[in-house]
């Protein structure tokens, strides 16, 4: 999933969107197995909610809300996750938005990231936040360096990409343990 999702930012940011469709697309069926329709029907949401919220600063976050939700739907129809889809959107969306304003704004910081993070991922896998901390700082870890990587010029080749790819895998290790602990499925 941490490679999938690692292609699905940096084509996000190149506004690479059949790239962004298709790491998405690995995101979806790693993670919820939704089968092939429902896959690409899922990651179609999960895109569209992305293309909305990536216009700055004119973006559209009830339109990323009400996509997100259709994704939580889709997953919650399929038993891989038992969710409010407006709240799991909701909190899903207050973490870009934390993301957004941490890019431009300095004075929203990395902790602020991790609380959102933390809030999201103790919510849709029903674990306390000590149990999701460390997966939602490694993906804090994977946000710096993307964030580094877009202002160095967004090069495929670039090692930072790399970094990013390691510090997502490593995120979604550990929220998957966290989740094997508790029985569900990350």
């Amino acid at each position: 999933m941490g490679r999938s999702e690692c292609d699905a930012w940096a084509a996000y940011y190149r506004r690479d969107w059949p790239r962004m469709l298709a790491g998405v697309f690995g995101m979806v069926r790693q993670g919820f197995a939704l089968g092939l329709l429902g896959n690409l029907k899922a990651a179609w949401h999960v895109l569209r909610a992305n293309q909305v919220w990536a216009p700055y600063p004119e973006n559209n976050p009830e339109a990323a809300r009400q996509h997100m939700a259709r994704f939580y739907r889709m997953a919650n129809k399929a038993g891989r996750v038992s969710v409010d889809p407006r709240t799991a959107a909701e909190l899903e969306v207050a973490w870009w938005q934390a993301h957004r304003m941490h890019q431009h704004d300095h004075r929203v910081t990395e902790a602020d990231l991790l609380t959102s993070l933390i809030r999201l991922y103790s919510y849709v896998y029903q674990a306390k936040p000590d149990e999701v901390r460390r997966a939602a700082e490694l993906r804090v870890q994977a946000m710096a360096h993307s964030d580094a990587w877009v202002v160095a010029g967004c090069d495929l080749e670039d090692p930072l990409l790399a970094q990013e790819r390691l510090a997502l895998v490593a995120s979604f290790t550990a929220l998957r343990e966290a989740s094997d602990r508790r029985g569900l499925r990350a």
